[in-house]
């Protein structure tokens, strides 16, 4: 693929530095670990889930995890694989995996910002809010696997059950 460069070609603003102003006045802990990379916190429903912002400046491209603390026993992994690909049939944005040092689940989302100027507050929080429902949504689903063993289309069934009215 051939790359056109422009003179005075657009320098993006850095993402990382408006979603940490985001998290701020949120109040919700968090490390800056570099000009690249925004590690936050945040208590949930079932979970508290951590906030990954990383910035690829060459690629103008934001990757965005949300994960919470669930390790897969390895006699479990293969459910959990089935539930991943039922799960990620049913997104329109974003996916799910596990992450690789500690096979925990993860919400997973990139955004590429190449010729927009830069991210919004708007698309900030709207990764952080989808991420975050995401999570909150299939958690269940996760536990009854990992933890219940139960099969995946058993859980993926008890997390597409829409509650309604309140008890």
């Amino acid at each position: 693929m051939t790359s056109l460069s422009l003179a005075g070609g657009q320098n993006l603003g850095n993402p990382i530095d408006l979603a940490e102003e985001i998290v701020q006045a949120n109040q919700w802990a968090h490390d800056r670990a570099s000009d690249e990379e925004l590690l936050v916190e945040i208590a949930g429903k079932w979970s508290d889930y951590r906030l990954l912002f990383l910035w690829q400046r060459e690629i103008s491209a934001l990757h965005f995890s949300c994960s919470f603390d669930m390790k897969v026993p390895k006699a479990r992994r293969g459910a959990i694989l089935e539930l991943l690909a039922a799960i990620n049939e049913r997104l329109w944005l974003g996916h799910f995996d596990l992450v690789s040092d500690d096979l925990s689940p993860a919400f997973r989302q990139g955004v590429l910002l190449r010729g927009s100027g830069g991210a919004s507050v708007e698309q900030l929080e709207d990764l952080v809010d989808i991420a975050v429902t995401e999570c909150e949504r299939f958690y269940p689903a996760f536990q009854l696997v990992v933890w219940g063993g139960k099969p995946a289309e058993e859980a993926i069934a008890v997390a597409m059950i829409d509650p309604v009215g309140e008890a």
